[in-house]
């Protein structure tokens, strides 16, 4: 089925300038003026001043967006569309993944739908995949219009010998003003995570070859969760 064209215009959250003092350049990804989603595409143009970050001139190719900096206690706020069955995900530290996919009106959502903590991987196990986490409830919007992101993130706490005190956890998301997780932990990294092991400290990662995908906005606020209760 072929969705009307939505022509998104002039909603500028961030300059070209901004994506690129906040990410690494990376192969597949670019600024554009004009984001223009018909089915299961994104076409751009660039005619300005860019408004936009995307990866819809090579969806199955791009590479991972990483940040420049490194974020522990963290707050994320992003605006971002994605169009028909596309599929990305963030990746706090460039371990633990809230999944983004084009999950609107789905009765039943699982760990890999929009808003959930994907699955931890182990070939070594039986079943391989386990501990992820679904949203509580389907906040995502149709496919084509922007939605809006909200991640609170508590990186784990280590001993100076590396070991982990506290996992880290997401204490809360909210996807289009719902909340869909609320203080849950990862025990480890989730699959095609981007980073191995433990660290206090370590960059976001934007997942780019699974579907093309829009940003908008994308602003990271460091913090100090070390008081925020269990």
């Amino acid at each position: 089925m072929k969705y009307g064209s939505l022509l998104l215009i002039l909603t500028s959250f961030a300059s070209a300038l901004e994506w690129g003092e906040t990410f690494k350049p990376q192969k597949g990804w670019t600024t554009s003026t004009v984001v223009d989603v018909d089915g299961k595409n994104i076409k751009i143009q660039s005619t300005g001043k860019s408004s936009f970050f995307t990866n819809a001139s090579s969806p199955k190719k791009a590479g991972y967006l990483q940040t420049i900096k490194k974020f522990g206690d963290c707050t994320i706020e992003t605006e971002f569309l994605v169009p028909k069955d596309s599929n990305s995900g963030i990746y706090l530290m460039g371990r633990y993944e809230i999944q983004i996919l084009d999950s609107h009106g789905k009765e039943n959502v699982g760990y890999g739908d929009m808003g959930g903590l994907y699955r931890r991987w182990d070939n070594n196990r039986n079943p391989k995949g386990f501990d992820g986490v679904p949203p509580l409830i389907n906040a995502a919007n149709p496919a084509g219009e922007w939605q809006k992101l909200i991640i609170k993130f508590r990186a784990p706490r280590l001993a100076k010998d590396g070991k982990v005190l506290e996992y880290p956890r997401f204490i809360s998301v909210y996807l289009n003003d719902q909340l869909v997780q609320k203080n849950i932990t990862a025990k480890g990294p989730t699959r095609a995570a981007q980073r191995a092991g433990w660290a206090s400290r370590d960059p976001i990662f934007i997942q780019g070859d699974h579907g093309p995908i829009a940003f908008r906005k994308f602003k990271i606020t460091p913090e100090d969760f070390s008081k925020i209760e269990k």
